[in-house]
């Protein structure tokens, strides 16, 4: 199915984007928006791009015009009579686009794929108001257009096997990175994203941690890009609430019912950068108004010595070598009533007990190196019920000695960054067990759609799926809750210690 010519119906930042992606791949746009005004600045969008383009010396003057010269501009429906694909790229409102499918299917030929770019509503129902129903096909590119390389292809139970095959294949003509989803809620980037970004909120708004620390964890302990809470702001918290309410609609599971404190925030209009203030406030797109993180701010020295107590393993001798290479006498006894308890973390176990036999709960801090000691981005100072202010400023400034930053967690499985990441873990191992996608294309979605630097079962790899597992299985027994239960997939991977990633091997689903 050779496609020559496209429409682009919906010429905002989004549309702009993808109208240029194809011009530049050497196909033929129709460019459709009503508005004069807003074909105007999508036109201007367009320009800009190219030219920035050209200033950097990433394309020459004579490409930027062949491509601009694809570009037709256009303000009425009956001009994508002859195109081979017509993508939509209106607001993510099921009516508007129903609307605007409608007149597609009304002008274009029987021939022709008609595409969406929703990135979280049913395809299905687009689908099923059409002529063609096997002709439609979701499309969903990531913003901004021309740089990013995911495209997400969206088959529906009505599509001919034919269609999403040649949208793939187009999808890589374009240089982009395709990845096959059935029509679910959120597809596969949204729907996995979105309960991790929401669980974080959970974790602010009962008091878990605070918002710097919980984006400090996830960036630092996890190597995320960007914080939960600060890419809500980014994304924005009505859309983010949007989508998150579309996942809980088809889901029906916690993971995707929205807090009540994101909730309230649009509800108060604070939608993020674009409202000047989200969870952060910001000003000329840059947060202000927020301190240094944990244990950053103390006016403490470091103390001379310090009485380790560990699990005699080698993060326990990692960590008393560095100590004693920062010049601090490191003592396995508690001996004088003012000194320093640090207490080596084990996951899913707590610090309380290790601290009450050492007869010192008050000066007993718990310290944890997400990933090891070695080469340490980040430590997690755990305080428990009986720790003082006094002990937790030692420990911060102990980290800082250390040349190591921190951030605060209470003494409960996971900890911080663990609280963060392993549900989201587990709900990438479901997605695969139940055929919502691979693993390796859950990846190639989360590396290439949302900037992580390793997908998520690249990063159980990492961590071991026996240790994620007993993660899961420490907070479920702590808390309950049923999105903490170890996946059946993962528990057998951990079980026969299995890689996701070795090659050959289909997970039973």
């Amino acid at each position: 199915m050779e496609i020559r010519e496209v429409a682009v119906v919906g010429l905002g930042t989004m549309g702009a984007g993808i109208a240029e992606v194809f011009a530049r791949a050497g196909i033929s746009v129709v460019a459709i928006e009503a508005d004069p005004d807003a074909l105007r600045q999508g036109l201007g969008t367009l320009d800009a791009s190219l030219s920035k383009a050209v200033s950097r010396g990433r394309l020459a003057a004579s490409e930027q015009a062949e491509i601009r010269a694809r570009v037709r501009p256009a303000a009425a429906f009956s001009e994508a009579a002859a195109v081979d694909l017509a993508i939509e790229v209106v607001p993510e409102r099921m009516e508007i686009k129903r609307q605007v499918f409608a007149e597609l299917d009304r002008v274009c030929g029987p021939e022709a794929i008609l595409a969406t770019n929703t990135s979280s509503l049913s395809v299905t129902s687009v689908a099923a108001c059409t002529r063609h129903p096997g002709r439609v096909v979701g499309m969903h590119f990531f913003n901004p257009a021309p740089v990013m390389r995911l495209v997400e292809v969206v088959s529906t139970v009505l599509s001919d096997a034919a269609v999403p095959a040649a949208v793939t294949e187009l999808a890589r003509r374009l240089g982009k990175v395709p990845v096959g989803v059935d029509d679910r809620a959120g597809f596969v980037a949204n729907a996995l994203l979105l309960p991790y970004l929401n669980h974080a909120v959970d974790l602010l708004e009962i008091g878990y941690s605070s918002a710097a620390d919980i984006d400090r964890a996830a960036t630092e302990g996890i190597g995320l890009p960007m914080g939960p809470l600060a890419l809500l702001d980014l994304i924005g918290l009505d859309t983010s609430l949007s989508i998150l309410d579309v996942l809980h609609a088809e889901f029906g599971q916690p993971r995707y019912c929205p807090t009540p404190l994101l909730r309230r925030l649009v509800t108060a209009g604070r939608t993020g950068r674009k409202a000047g203030r989200g969870f952060y406030a910001y000003a000329d797109g840059k947060i202000v108004g927020v301190g240094a993180a944990a244990g950053e701010t103390a006016d403490v020295a470091a103390p001379d010595t310090v009485t380790l107590i560990g699990r005699g393993d080698e993060h326990e001798a990692e960590f008393a070598s560095a100590l004693a290479s920062a010049g601090l006498s490191v003592t396995r006894n508690p001996a004088h009533p003012t000194d320093l308890v640090v207490i080596v973390a084990a996951e899913g176990q707590p610090i309380l007990p290790a601290a009450l036999a050492a007869g010192r709960g008050d000066q007993a801090v718990g310290v944890n190196f997400p990933g090891g000691v070695r080469d340490a981005r980040l430590a997690e100072l755990i305080r428990t019920s009986l720790t003082t202010d006094t002990a937790m400023a030692a420990a911060g400034a102990l980290a800082r000695r250390l040349g190591v930053p921190v951030v605060h967690a209470p003494d409960r499985p996971g900890f911080l960054v663990g609280a963060l990441l392993y549900p989201h873990l587990a709900d990438a191992v479901r997605m695969a067990q139940h055929g919502y996608a691979s693993a390796a294309d859950i990846d190639t979605a989360m590396t290439l759609g949302c900037g992580y630097p390793r997908g998520p079962f690249q990063l159980i790899g990492d961590i071991g799926a026996a240790n994620v597992v007993a993660g899961l299985q420490a907070m479920h027994m702590a808390y309950g809750y049923p999105a903490f239960v170890p996946p059946p997939l993962l528990a057998e991977h951990a079980a026969a210690g299995i890689d996701f990633a070795v090659a050959g091997r289909t997970p039973a689903r």
